[in-house]
């Protein structure tokens, strides 16, 4: 997995911790044989791991560049640098549990997750701060469920990054293969999703649609998870068709 560090040494530490685990790899792999060959689902692997994970680190790091604190900074004192070991750990350990199964996929994650979590940390945290970072992790990985309320700016960015795996047939609401409907037609309408600096709040999500169907995705995966995160005041959301030269902007920012 790569992601930027951009000179955090506890950051690229744990990449080069999560590189070397064959555990977490093949975690990653069976996760992927349930969700793709036995339920035709779209990847849960290590290509969904890796665009989360990239997905938190920008979204956070555009937070913290408008001046908003992580919560692992404002409520434990930790620093910034920790936030984004964080959720990167987060965005690597969310879906281990559909390794398992796909129903309650989430609880399962929490229970795998917990040993190696500490595993992964032990060589860049002491305690105390190494129990606030798992539990930070676990409570990240539990409120990326939709309907699972996130009580922590991290936890949100979680729940916000994971829905936007959006692109060309990677949706994460699951449909039938081989059906036309608008499950399916609204899955290959995503082109483009590009986190940016916002014009009005500190992230813009910009998302390029081939088609209008794609809109489907936007209301029912997206704007249901920002809704219910705490990112809600912070992230604006615009989708525009590449045939179209307007620009719809949906004020998903508003809920």
């Amino acid at each position: 997995m790569k992601v930027s560090t951009q000179g955090n040494k506890k950051l690229a530490a744990l990449l080069s911790e999560v590189n070397g685990d064959e555990e977490l790899q093949q975690l990653w792999e069976a996760a992927n044989i349930n969700a793709v060959r036995r339920l035709g689902m779209s990847d849960h692997g290590p290509v969904h791991i890796q665009i989360v994970a990239n997905a938190c680190v920008k979204i956070l790091r555009l937070l913290v560049a408008a001046g908003v604190e992580p919560s692992v900074v404002s409520e434990h004192g930790l620093t910034e640098e920790d936030a984004e070991v964080l959720v990167v750990l987060a965005a690597s350990l969310h879906d281990v549990g559909m390794a398992v199964h796909r129903d309650n996929h989430e609880n399962i994650s929490l229970m795998l997750s917990y040993p190696k979590a500490r595993q992964l940390l032990a060589n860049l945290y002491d305690e105390p701060n190494l129990t606030t970072i798992v539990s930070e992790v676990l409570h990240a990985i539990i409120a990326h469920r939709w309907d699972v309320q996130p009580l922590s700016l991290e936890a949100g960015v979680l729940k916000v990054a994971d829905a936007l795996d959006m692109t060309q047939g990677r949706s994460r609401i699951p449909f039938e293969a081989g059906e036309v409907n608008i499950h399916s037609v609204s899955a290959q309408a995503i082109e483009e999703v590009r986190i940016e600096k916002g014009e009005e709040l500190p992230v813009r999500v910009d998302i390029l649609l081939n088609n209008s169907a794609g809109i489907f995705q936007v209301d029912e995966l997206l704007k249901r998870k920002l809704a219910n995160s705490t990112l809600a005041p912070y992230v604006e959301v615009v989708a525009h068709l590449e045939s179209e030269k307007e620009r719809k902007i949906l004020d998903i920012h508003k809920f």
